[in-house]
């Protein structure tokens, strides 16, 4: 850097014929310095790695899609996603009780995938994904399910204790009792309180493997990730610092999940979705708690403008709430696919252009 001698100030009126020059070395900030809120606008708009790693079965392909590869997350980096969500199925992997032990070249594998990430600069987010055989929240089943939680939890953070800040743990998935009557809509009482119990489980577990788990950003969700009032109401946040909300919000189902609506973008559409963010912002963002948007997205109704107008506005409505918004994307162009995992051509670049020009 050089400095010349009108910017200097010469406090003892030495005289000076030239421009000083000046060595120095840079240190970059760790981003545990940074606020919760900083961290989560750092992390820009995201892109979930769906239907792979966590694919009911013992094999990443058996839900039709290709092995992950580096090239895949390389086209999703080049593109402008600063994040990766990584979704993992842990019980394929897993051993019988006591010990819970996760099979080595699964974690391996896992390992791997995150790696893709992480060598483009990319946050990553790993969590416990289609688990819910043995995570049960009855209170009948809370205390085996957690016994088993905390040991896998404690096996994946000590794999990854050493990793930068770069990498963040999701605890849970939409955990919920499957099949009931609440299953979609916040949970009972008793589920709800579960699910808090689960989060206490898995974030003790993760901090006390130490090094940078200490004070890792770990991921916590309201019941099935719901953005219900019920649901977020009854989110208990563990005692922790560190820590983000994680919600899935497809809203407006019929339009992202059904098939009642195909077309998007009336001032009433957009006054719901506002709701919606609204709802979120006022629960926790404007009380210092950082919020993830994990999962959404439009299933492809051949309504490509509608979907382009609804991803625009959505991942713009995030933003400016301080909100992470991250695609689902299964690797099915029929349905949430964006991009071909085969060729690694985008299917719709227009939708994934409209989510990362809204961050630009």
């Amino acid at each position: 850097m050089n400095i010349p001698k009108e910017a200097v100030l010469n406090a003892d009126n030495i005289p000076l014929s030239k421009g000083i020059q000046i060595s120095f070395a840079t240190e970059k900030n760790s981003s545990t310095n940074l606020s919760g809120l900083d961290f989560v606008a750092n992390m820009g708009v995201g892109w979930n790695l769906g239907n792979t790693l966590d694919s009911k079965g013992n094999d990443e392909t058996v839900w039709g899609n290709p092995k992950a590869s580096q090239e895949l997350i390389n086209a999703i980096s080049a593109k402008g996603f600063k994040t990766l969500r990584v979704p993992a199925t842990w019980q394929y992997h897993i051993g019988n009780a006591p010990e819970y032990t996760i099979e080595k070249e699964w974690l391996d594998r896992v390992e791997e995938v995150v790696n893709y990430g992480l060598s483009k600069d990319m946050y990553v987010i790993l969590n416990i994904h289609h688990d819910e055989e043995w995570l049960i929240p009855t209170y009948t089943a809370v205390d085996k399910s957690k016994d088993q939680l905390g040991k896998v939890w404690t096996q994946i953070a000590e794999r990854f204790k050493d990793y930068n800040n770069k990498l963040i743990f999701e605890t849970l998935n939409e955990t919920r009792l499957k099949g009931s009557a609440e299953e979609w809509n916040g949970g009972s009482a008793e589920g709800r309180d579960c699910i808090n119990q689960f989060h206490k489980t898995s974030v003790n577990a993760i901090r006390e493997t130490g090094s940078e788990n200490a004070d890792r950003y770990i991921m916590i969700s309201s019941y099935a990730a719901s953005s219900s009032q019920a649901a977020i109401d009854g989110l208990v946040l563990p005692s922790s610092s560190n820590l983000i909300v994680s919600i899935h919000s497809y809203f407006p189902y019929e339009l992202c999940l059904g098939s009642g609506q195909t077309e998007w973008g009336s001032d009433a559409d957009k006054q719901a979705l506002d709701a919606e963010f609204d709802k979120l912002q006022q629960k926790f963002i404007s009380k210092g708690i950082p919020v993830v948007m994990g999962e959404w997205g439009t299933t492809n109704h051949n309504n490509t403008e509608a979907r382009i107008i609804h991803a625009s506005y959505y991942a713009n409505g995030c933003l400016k709430r301080g909100i992470c918004p991250i695609w689902w994307d299964n690797g099915n162009t029929t349905e949430f696919g964006i991009i071909n995992r085969q060729s690694l051509e985008w299917e719709f670049p227009e939708i994934a252009n409209a989510v990362v020009n809204a961050h630009k």
